[in-house]
């Protein structure tokens, strides 16, 4: 299990996120003060599709190209995709296409503007296990098409404990789904409402705090090598046992998550150009 295919084109990437839009996504977000948890999720989200999208752009004169197949499924009140605008109900989609239809554009405190693809949501129970079995339906589609790509990578963000059944069972599912690189990868990240230390790749279950904290280990695939050395230039303590979960995480912390989640070793091979892609 390599996790060494680079990115281009012809073997585009596929990132999944998960979006916890359950009622008690209206709490503060730590790290956030001013703002809920879903609406702090939702923009380091779209932050994130953002930053993707530039990614692709290889010529400043070219619409960005396809590396990146994305979809972003919430769960709440309703399991299902969560995009706006002229993208509302579509799965995995491609980058070049989610660029050109953002809903708006919003303007920032700090004189910034960046595009908006989905709206913070807050309503209904957690039913984490019916996103995960939607995951799983659409990364094993991808999977069968991009047999030679690198494996998909699995999202999952939430504040809180399924409420439909034990997750487990389908984020083993979705872990069992390959391409020829390798394995796909779920990841896992807690939100705190009340801040405190996170717990950062943890390589084993003896400090998990919670039932719950085991769970999410339990789902969380283990880093591969190069994103394990990503983290450790971040500061964070890992070993070869460290898995792709965070706990008691803040906004700041999300947004580095996501950062080391969706890096791949190369992407833009077709442009003649390597390089990892966080600074592709």
């Amino acid at each position: 299990m390599s996790y060494e295919r680079r990115v281009d084109r012809d073997h585009p990437a596929c990132f999944v996120f998960l979006i916890d839009q359950s009622y008690s996504m209206i709490e503060p977000a730590a790290g956030a003060a001013d703002r809920s948890k879903a609406k702090a999720l939702a923009e380091a989200v779209n932050d994130l599709i953002y930053e993707l999208v530039i990614r692709s752009v290889k010529n400043p004169n070219e619409l960005p190209r396809r590396y990146y197949d994305l979809a972003v499924i919430g769960y709440g009140g309703h399991v299902g995709p969560a995009w706006g605008g002229a993208l509302t109900g579509r799965d995995l989609i491609g980058i070049d296409e989610i660029a050109q239809n953002p809903v708006r554009v919003e303007d920032r405190p700090d004189g910034t503007r960046f595009p908006i693809w989905f709206e913070a949501v807050n309503d209904g129970p957690t039913p984490m296990s019916a996103a995960m079995d939607q995951a799983g339906r659409l990364v094993a589609g991808w999977v069968q098409g991009h047999p030679d790509s690198f494996p998909p990578v699995i999202v999952n963000i939430s504040d809180g404990a399924a409420t439909d059944g034990d997750p487990r069972m389908w984020a083993e599912r979705l872990g069992s789904l390959s391409t020829s690189d390798g394995a796909a990868l779920v990841f896992n990240v807690n939100i705190s409402s009340t801040g405190g230390a996170p717990l950062w790749f943890p390589d084993n279950a003896t400090a998990m705090p919670s039932e719950y904290a085991q769970a999410m280990f339990d789902m969380s695939s283990v880093l591969p090598g190069f994103m394990q050395e990503l983290a450790a230039m971040e500061g964070h303590a890992v070993t070869s046992g460290s898995r792709g979960f965070v706990f008691n995480a803040d906004i700041t912390s999300i947004v580095n998550f996501l950062q080391i989640g969706t890096s791949t070793q190369h992407v833009g091979a077709d442009s003649g150009r390597g390089g990892d892609a966080m600074g592709a």
